[in-house]
């Protein structure tokens, strides 16, 4: 009887043993923040001091961003001399130009571009959809086209909360929004080559997966901003990876408006 004794509490002992030495997890912890662009500065519910609060109480270790590599550089460089942005694609996104550079001066955390846009590509995506516009062997892909925004443009509007950060980081935003993606990535993303809806996203995510593989099992805090569009595509990309924890972006929403 007491050599069972015994025999129980070695085990007890041997088992807490094992769970305190266990190494914690070096996951690295990813949210995808879905912006607004511009309409940061008019949208009273998701405007540039809320979404410098939010950035703050996420506390990111690494954020990648909607810039192209190929702007990154020139941006920051003006940034630091004249503490202010004037490259002419970066100066589009007040979430970089007004939030994200400026915090850069007081919160320690990398800023890493990752986005899949260059210049051509842009060209040529206007011109084919130009194209296709005035096409009058088209005109029915056209008018799918126009309907699916519409569409989905009166539905998310219904809402009454399109550009509240609450709905904007829900399934339910991203399947009003998907309506319209859906049909125009199914009539052009192949016509359209890297402008694509898909082949652009495709483009995104591998600089994303590529900075994510770089910081593999550091225990880093990732955030991920683009357009808000973008969000459910990567989220589902995401979500077939073993080595994150993907966050959900409520609490944080949740404690800058307490």
């Amino acid at each position: 009887m007491i050599y069972k004794f015994k025999y129980c509490c070695l085990l007890i002992f041997c088992s807490t043993l094992f769970v305190c030495c266990e190494k914690p997890s070096t996951k690295n912890e990813v949210l995808v923040l879905g912006t607004i662009h511009s309409g940061h500065r008019t949208e009273e519910v998701y405007n540039l001091d809320k979404l410098t609060a939010l950035i703050e109480e996420i506390n990111p270790d690494i954020i990648l961003t909607e810039i192209p590599p190929d702007r990154f550089n020139a941006a920051m460089e003006g940034f630091k001399r004249d503490d202010s942005i004037s490259e002419l694609r970066v100066m589009r996104f007040p979430e970089y130009t007004d939030v994200i550079f400026p915090l850069s001066k007081t919160m320690d955390f990398k800023i890493i571009p990752t986005a899949g846009w260059t210049r051509p590509m842009a060209l040529e995506r206007q011109q084919k959809l130009k194209a296709i516009r005035q096409d009058s062997t088209r005109i029915s892909d056209w008018k799918a086209y126009t309907d699916a925004n519409k569409l989905s443009d009166s539905l998310l509007e219904a809402t009454g909360k399109r550009n509240d950060p609450y709905f904007i980081h829900t399934k339910e935003y991203d399947s009003l929004y998907n309506i319209s993606l859906q049909v125009y990535n199914k009539l052009f993303n192949v016509e359209l080559g890297l402008g694509g809806w898909n082949n652009i996203n495709i483009a995104h995510y591998w600089n994303i997966e590529k900075a994510l593989e770089t910081y593999r099992h550091q225990n880093k805090r990732v955030l991920i901003t683009y357009g808000a569009g973008h969000k459910g595509w990567f989220l589902r990309e995401l979500s077939k990876r073993d080595d994150i924890n993907l966050l959900e972006l409520k609490p944080f929403l949740d404690r800058i408006n307490e």
